[in-house]
């Protein structure tokens, strides 16, 4: 089983940080919550207070094992996680390793910064493109580029969190819970 640890701060988008937790459950990834806090409790940005699986020191000794780590964006929640010099170090280890990262929104620009998307393709939230440094910017809902997966926003959580899926697992436990979700009858209406 795919192991994954989606990193909390303060400020986080909503949306962006729940649905990809509830997509990969459904589809039997092993994904941790890990709050940067002092604490497990962490506020997002539109006053929601979430209790995560771990704090960052009780995850840290885990994250070498990580199949995935992931940011959710919002504001300020992604300039928190590009402040904690932890994450930022985790981050550049898996990039080592050629493992997977994924960040939305707002949050790749914590990769621009650490110079993981020089040459690679990535899109965020619109207004955070110059913060992609060494990226070419797709504008698109979310760009896989090797082991580097980027989303736009909030409305591209649930196709960011399936293109997640589809490659922790495969795509077709990825479609079985899209469309237990419903979303392909969504996509159908369209």
């Amino acid at each position: 089983m795919a192991k994954v640890f989606q990193f909390m701060a303060n400020g986080f988008e909503d949306i962006e940080a729940i649905i990809p937790v509830d997509v990969l459950r459904r589809g039997g990834v092993d994904i941790k919550t890990v709050s940067i806090t002092e604490t497990n409790i962490v506020e997002s940005a539109h006053g929601v207070k979430m209790h995560t699986d771990l704090t960052f020191e009780e995850a840290e000794p885990m994250l070498g094992d990580a199949d995935l780590l992931m940011l959710p964006g919002g504001m300020p929640g992604a300039a928190n996680l590009n402040d904690h010099e932890g994450v930022k170090k985790a981050l550049l280890r898996q990039a080592e390793k050629g493992k997977m990262i994924a960040a939305i929104c707002a949050a790749p620009m914590v990769l621009g910064g650490l110079g993981l998307l020089r040459g690679r393709r990535a899109t965020c939230y619109p207004g955070f493109e110059q913060m992609l440094t060494g990226a070419e910017y797709t504008a698109e809902l979310f760009t896989v580029d090797g082991n580097i997966t980027t989303g736009e926003g909030p409305a591209a959580a649930l196709p960011y969190a399936y293109s997640l899926l589809g490659r922790l697992a495969d795509s077709a436990t990825s479609d079985a819970v899209a469309d237990g979700m419903r979303y392909v009858h969504l996509m159908e209406k369209r």
